[in-house]
């Protein structure tokens, strides 16, 4: 591993410093302390210790519909064609923006190109942001006129449950806008195959468990958006936005196994269905107001209350007598209170900007289940604070973000409570080598709370002698996170080598242990010593001709990764992660092909792939229109591959194909009109409530 990474980062080097830096592509270092400075509209790109700044040509702003093509443009982002939605190249979770304010995918499409000023590219993401994505991407827009904008858009498979629909509008007059958006995604597969092996001593006696099910499966996903924003320039802002989520899933298999005891086997044939709903009514509220040119205070509340229904219920039987092997049913039914508060203040020094303040997230959960276990009531109660502050500033070719802060989190269920304080700091430093080639170093610290389904007490049954149940017990785990990482770009190249190391001590570990309670094994949660994590990333984008005609986007990140348990068993895992993307646009026309090559990566007592790709699509704008025909995993259907490691007690395996959507076609239209400018404001404080409570 330590020689594939030497060798990459030398040939890295040569390839870099073999370019010829081209000067007009990279703004030139302003005379001033100000890390937010005003970007030539003529050239494209500035880096900075923590982010990039793209500005656009006349020819792209020509091309593009809406913001959202121009995102599609910069050298980490993709559009990924299954949601249609902007991602990340590298993976993670991203973060979209205008001018501050979290923005939604449609929102992003409503804003005109013309209207775009620059695009801010966070890779390392501020500290109100840092413990929610992990980069962050802020369109700067013009000031605000009256006018309106709406769009609707439809993609959807021909032959299988496949749609993706949406729209949106907004309407702005004087100092007052208001917008309202759909959105939905609804998925019905009958084809779904799994395959799965259980393999384990138990009492001095061998096991195995084969099982070959077919699955039908689905969910619909809705969104609805309402929002009211009232800008008055250089005083205040104030944003009323309301949201629905309508969520529901559901899976029917059935299926054979054949199960061994030794040199006994029989046969056995068994269901599993599963599901779950819930509809989130969310109201968040935000306020900013002006104090002088140079301080700015912030208030952002976000509150939502709801019910979560999840059920489960699974039968396995010997053939031909009926005997019941096992049965399973789960019904859990939660209420749910999410909120989240948060008070900021920034103030503009010459030197720099200080930005402070103190977030508190609460989430109450009340837990009706019937199990395995039999029937329960309890609550459990997740609380997380957060004082951080941080100063921002240039000197010179130096450009630097120093951060501290102060996290407690306060976990309580009916078997325990977690309550911890962590010191969290932070610090950027970036040194600009040449206009095109910059060099940073990124160091910091934070804690990260279990999810809420490893702290849940429930139980499920998986297969005979096999059940699943969370660790209320369970404590953060500490990340130590470091980074040193070389950009540069001409107008043929934008790329990026970044050496990391990240350790996590207390790694939260998934495991099989004996389990007394039901007399077999059972896969549950622990707190391991530590785990570490370290490896090269090559990202990046090569533009042959200077333009769209043929661009070329790549990620490559060999990576070495280590476990260590409780007990002190090391577990080790080397990958190449990689991930690539061919596009070309001419005129009206454009085309995307995007594949990768699956790996495994640890993720607890197993190693699972990610998703496979091989998907090419073409479009086509005819003013206000666009039109787009493609195809998903051409030649292939989506699978995922899941195998146990060799210290686990149970030797599992899984692989699992969607059949429907192997050499999927669909066709897609959109329609999108805009007249004037509407209000944006720029906003501070962005928050979001934790997702529904399910098992």
């Amino acid at each position: 591993m330590k020689k594939t990474i030497c060798s990459l980062m030398f040939l890295c080097s040569v390839f870099v410093f073999s370019q010829q830096a081209i000067k007009n592509d990279t703004i030139t270092q302003p005379d001033t302390k100000e890390i937010q400075e005003v970007i030539i509209k003529s050239q494209r790109k500035k880096q900075f210790a923590d982010k990039s700044v793209y500005t656009f040509d006349k020819e792209a702003l020509e091309k593009a519909r809406y913001a959202k093509d121009l995102l599609q443009t910069l050298p980490e982002l993709q559009l990924d064609p299954v949601s249609n939605t902007i991602i990340s190249t590298k993976g993670g979770t991203s973060l979209f923006l205008i001018n501050g304010v979290e923005a939604t995918d449609l929102q992003i499409r409503s804003v005109p190109p013309g209207e775009v000023v620059k695009v801010e590219y966070y890779d390392i993401p501020p500290a109100r942001w840092a413990s929610r994505a992990d980069m962050v991407v802020n369109i700067i827009t013009r000031s605000t006129e009256t006018g309106y904008v709406f769009g609707v858009d439809l993609m959807s498979g021909l032959t299988t449950g496949f749609v993706n629909g949406s729209a949106y509008a907004n309407f702005t007059k004087g100092k007052n806008n208001f917008g309202l958006e759909y959105s939905l995604n609804l998925r019905d597969y009958d084809n779904r195959k799994v395959r799965s092996t259980y393999d384990y001593r138990l009492n001095g006696e061998h096991y195995r468990s084969e099982e070959n099910r077919k699955d039908h499966f689905g969910y619909t996903s809705q969104n609805i958006a309402l929002r009211y924003t009232r800008l008055v320039p250089d005083d205040y802002a104030f944003q009323a936005k309301f949201t629905t989520d309508i969520f529901s899933r559901f899976s029917k298999g059935t299926g054979e196994s054949i199960f061994t005891k030794d040199s006994f086997a029989e046969e056995h044939e068994m269901f599993k269905n599963n599901g779950s709903s819930y509809v989130i009514p969310k109201l968040d509220l935000y306020y900013s107001k002006k104090a002088g040119t140079k301080d700015e205070l912030s208030l952002n509340v976000v509150g939502s209350h709801y019910k979560t229904n999840t059920t489960e219920t699974a039968r396995e039987w010997i053939i031909p007598s009926g005997v019941p092997v096992y049965n399973n049913e789960m019904i859990l039914k939660t209420q749910q209170t999410n909120f989240v508060g948060e008070l900021a203040h920034t103030h503009d020094f010459a030197a720099g900007k200080l930005s402070s303040g103190y977030r508190i997230s609460s989430t109450a959960i009340s837990n009706d289940l019937n199990n395995l276990a039999g029937y329960s009531q309890y609550k459990v109660n997740y609380l997380e604070q957060y004082f951080y502050s941080e100063f921002s500033g240039k000197a010179d070719k130096f450009s630097y973000r120093i951060g501290a802060g102060l996290t407690n989190i306060h976990n309580k269920s009916a078997e325990n409570t977690f309550d911890e304080w962590s010191f969290t700091p932070k610090i950027i430093l970036g040194y600009q080598l040449k206009n095109n080639q910059s060099l940073r170093l990124t160091s910091s610290y934070s804690p990260s709370s279990p999810w809420s389904s490893a702290l849940s007490s429930n139980v499920v049954q998986l297969a005979p002698n096999i059940v699943q149940k969370g660790n209320p017990f369970l404590k953060s785990q500490q990340i130590f996170s470091n980074n040193l990482i070389y950009s540069f770009n001409n107008k043929h190249f934008d790329f990026n080598a970044a050496l990391f190391y990240r350790y996590t001590d207390r790694v939260i570990n998934q495991y099989y242990i004996l389990d007394n309670t039901f007399g077999g094994y059972a896969l549950t949660y622990e707190n391991g010593k530590d785990a570490q994590r370290y490896g090269l990333q090559v990202t990046g984008a090569y533009k042959p001709f200077g333009n769209s005609i043929l661009v070329l986007k790549a990620v490559l990140t060999p990576t070495s990764e280590t476990l260590k348990t409780s007990k002190g068993a090391l577990i080790k895992n080397d990958y190449l992660a990689n991930n690539f993307v061919v596009s070309s646009e001419y005129k009206s026309f454009s085309v995307q092909y995007m594949f990768n090559m699956p790996v495994y990566t640890l993720n607890g007592a197993f190693l699972n792939t990610n998703e496979n790709q091989n998907h090419f699509f073409a479009s086509y704008k005819l003013k206000s229109w666009s039109f787009t025909a493609g195809m998903y995993w051409i030649g292939m259907p989506s699978e995922y591959k899941t195998k146990s490691l060799p210290e686990s007690l149970v030797d599992y395996n899984t692989h699992t194909r969607i059949m429907n959507n192997k050499s999927m076609f669909v066709l897609g239209v959109s329609f999108d009109f805009s007249k004037g400018k509407k209000t944006e404001i720029q906003r501070k404080l962005n928050n979001e409530t934790a997702p529904a409570a399910t098992f």
